[in-house]
């Protein structure tokens, strides 16, 4: 390895290293006790990295001979999923200690995850995509049921780790197609080898590898995991799935049909449309009938990972562009909401029923208050900065000629308008019944009120983020 090499992978090393060591110090001392310390440690990584990443990287370096790149969209990716990771775990530190759940192993398989996520959003070789999504995923596996003395949080466990072999397998048969037709499984070959005709076998292949990340990603119609874990999962470790996996396994499709099938737009687009309509439409209406809100949020990821997919499915950068905004809105409401989910109780037990939130604001106006905004934004309500990621997406498809997914997406987004908007309803409205307690922790409070407060102040320049994603998409997007 050389010094450049080195010096690319360095974030990746540091956590490699980091894990196992964090791993080897609480084995031979306190064990859990220690688990609290490791989850700041880890988060505090997570930023160090991640300014780190935004303020050193520049330029593109493929290194060990064209299997890993590092340029302004992996490094783009790379920032929003560690400082996601971060924000789940410190606001995850209190839940879990209070019932504990808190585990020496929780921040060491997290802090794993998010290495497997890094080395996805850099692959440049078939074999480094599936190596960074294996690691990802075994590690998710594992602490969906971590809760070991649940049934619900090991049937979660089970399923996710069943239902993503089957997803391995057909990514990995995809890939080994894909291999057969190109002769290479470097990104940059198999583009030279689509531009001169695609093989029918080679289209296969790539059909087979976007239905196994389709899984990773919870769309439709391979998301039948999604409501039973995130039901099933501790809350803190459903906010995670719902947060950092999504925007590497984005990333990852992203990378995967522009850097190896760039020249075939007209052939994975088709697909990736067709998963974008299905997605929407699915999660919108599946959700109107949820009474637990985690299997809401559930069917409302799979709904937002259909818009995210629209920006793909055009093929441009601006498409791109469009994506990388989103994700970013998406998790940003996504860890204010579930910090609202995670001090959700009765008694002292943890509860998630919709309906326990009928009459919320009279007793905790402020808090009421921020979850609408959150509910607001992640109904595409205007002029909260939710609207504008989706916006966005419907722009670029429109631009691209692609006026019937935009429309598909403006309808599906009115549908699920009503299942966000029903719970503002119960908070104001609801029927009189006892209100669930709401016991925050500091942390968990500020990014209640802080992410709330984005949905309103982010409109002034959509958090800077406009020229920065530019930048990464137009380096994905040649």
């Amino acid at each position: 390895m050389t010094s450049a090499d080195f010096q690319t992978l360095l974030p990746e090393i540091l956590l490699s290293g980091y894990a196992m060591a964090a791993l080897l110090a609480a084995v031979y001392t306190t064990k859990d006790k220690l688990a609290p310390t490791l989850v700041w440690a880890s988060a505090g990584l997570f930023v160090a990295l991640a300014l780190y990443i935004g303020l050193a990287g520049t330029g593109e370096r493929t290194v060990f001979s064209g299997l890993f790149t590092d340029d302004p969209f992996a490094r783009f990716a790379k920032v929003t999923i560690l400082l996601s990771a971060a924000a789940v775990l410190v606001m995850s530190q209190d839940y879990m200690s209070r019932r504990d759940l808190l585990r020496f192993e929780y921040p060491v398989l997290v802090t794993l995850a998010v290495v497997g996520m890094m080395v996805m959003v850099s692959a440049a070789d078939l074999i480094t995509l599936y190596m960074g999504l294996e690691l990802q995923s075994l590690c998710l596996y594992v602490v969906a049921a971590m809760r070991r003395d649940s049934a619900r949080s090991s049937e979660a466990g089970l399923k996710y780790f069943v239902l993503g072999a089957l997803s391995s397998g057909l990514l990995l048969y995809g890939a080994s197609l894909t291999y057969g037709y190109a002769g290479t499984t470097q990104f940059a070959g198999i583009l030279s080898t689509v531009q001169g005709g695609v093989p029918l076998g080679l289209l296969l292949g790539l059909v087979f590898m976007l239905a196994g990340l389709a899984f990773k990603v919870s769309a439709a119609p391979f998301h039948m995991w999604t409501p039973d874990v995130y039901e099933g999962s501790p809350t803190p470790v459903t906010a995670f799935f719902a947060t950092a996996p999504k925007v590497a396994a984005i990333a990852l499709i992203a990378r995967l049909v522009q850097d190896a099938f760039g020249g075939v737009q007209d052939q994975w687009g088709q697909v990736l449309a067709a998963l974008a309509v299905v997605s929407m439409f699915l999660g919108s209406v599946a959700a109107i009938g949820q009474r637990d809100i985690k299997r809401l949020m559930a069917y409302s990821s799979i709904a937002h990972m259909g818009y995210a997919l629209i920006g793909l499915a055009v093929g441009t950068a601006y498409g791109v562009q469009a994506t990388l905004i989103y994700m970013v809105i998406y998790v940003t409401m996504n860890v204010g909401t579930f910090a609202f989910i995670l001090s959700m109780e009765r008694d002292g037990r943890p509860v998630s029923d919709i309906a326990g939130l009928n009459q919320f604001a009279r007793k905790e106006p402020l808090k009421a208050l921020a979850m609408l905004v959150l509910l607001f934004s992640l109904a595409g309500v205007p002029p909260m900065v939710g609207f504008f990621g989706k916006f966005y997406v419907l722009k670029a498809a429109v631009d691209a000629g692609m006026v019937w997914l935009a429309v598909a997406g403006a309808v599906a987004s009115v549908i699920g308008a009503f299942y966000y908007l029903r719970i503002v309803f119960y908070m104001y409205f609801g029927a009189e019944q006892e209100p669930v307690d709401s016991r925050m922790a500091p942390v968990q409070l500020v990014m209640l009120m802080g992410v709330a407060a984005m949905m309103i102040l982010g409109l002034v320049n959509l958090f800077g983020l406009e020229p920065i994603a530019a930048a990464a998409a137009e380096a994905l997007v040649r």
